[in-house]
């Protein structure tokens, strides 16, 4: 089974976490940390992976013309149910229905890394994307995708047991609050990444390891996630 019939297996628990207020990193810290990098609404914004649709739907409300893209059926209607006004299209991200140099923007928040072709997914984002539009990106960092914190306490070491290098799948169950989702992706290191922008003919302009804001700690014990990053982020330039 491939990631895309995967996260579509658990679309249903991804809605239900998803739209939960203030359940995940979105709503707590993550959402605002990404848009820091985010240029001001253009011709054209492109949301790769936009899953249920929501932030889609917070960049709408930016005055963002969004057309949103997902692989999953029950996700792509979900996004459009929930704003039948919004242009959602199911499509696999490495074969975009769409036509050359049409968008100024891209976006793919959290998805890079559950999608099965990611150079791919890459390069066509730079299809679709016109010379000095820009593509910005968040995804689990590779340094939290390949390795573990020995226990939960503040301090507790952080070690990477397997391969770092090279990719490979996981599936994460996380219970919280009532609600379970696993978490189905693939690991890629810093290097992969940087090479798919390299060889699609990106530009990074910024980078960012955002820590893990004091306003967001749910325990003394998530004090850990500010010594080793969550997420990473950055924006590149079609060039």
């Amino acid at each position: 089974m491939n990631l895309r019939a995967k996260w579509e297996a658990q679309a249903d628990q991804w809605i239900a976490w998803a739209r939960a207020p203030g359940h995940d990193s979105f709503w707590r810290h993550h959402r605002d940390q990404f848009l820091s990098l985010v240029p001001a609404p253009g011709r054209l914004t492109i949301d790769i992976g936009c899953g249920e649709g929501r932030l889609a739907r917070h960049l709408g409300g930016l005055g963002h013309a969004v057309v949103g893209i997902d692989a999953s059926p029950s996700l792509a209607a979900a996004a459009h149910a929930s704003d039948p006004a919004m242009a959602i299209v199911l499509a696999d991200a490495a074969r975009l229905p769409l036509t050359d140099a049409c968008a100024d923007l891209a976006i793919a928040f959290m998805s890079l890394q559950d999608i099965d072709a990611m150079p791919e997914a890459v390069r066509e984002i730079a299809r679709v994307l016109a010379p000095g539009g820009r593509f910005c990106l968040a995804v689990v960092h590779p340094i939290n995708s390949a390795g573990r914190f020995e226990t939960r306490a503040p301090d507790a070491p952080f070690i990477i047991k397997g391969d770092y290098l090279r990719p490979f799948e996981s599936a994460d169950l996380v219970e919280r609050d009532g609600l379970a989702m696993t978490f189905h992706s693939r690991h890629w290191s810093l290097e992969s990444y940087f090479l798919a922008l390299e060889q699609a003919g990106f530009l990074v302009e910024a980078l960012r390891e955002p820590e893990l804001p004091d306003h967001a700690l749910v325990s003394e014990a998530s004090r850990r996630w500010q010594r080793v990053p969550l997420f990473l982020h950055l924006r590149a330039r079609r060039t």
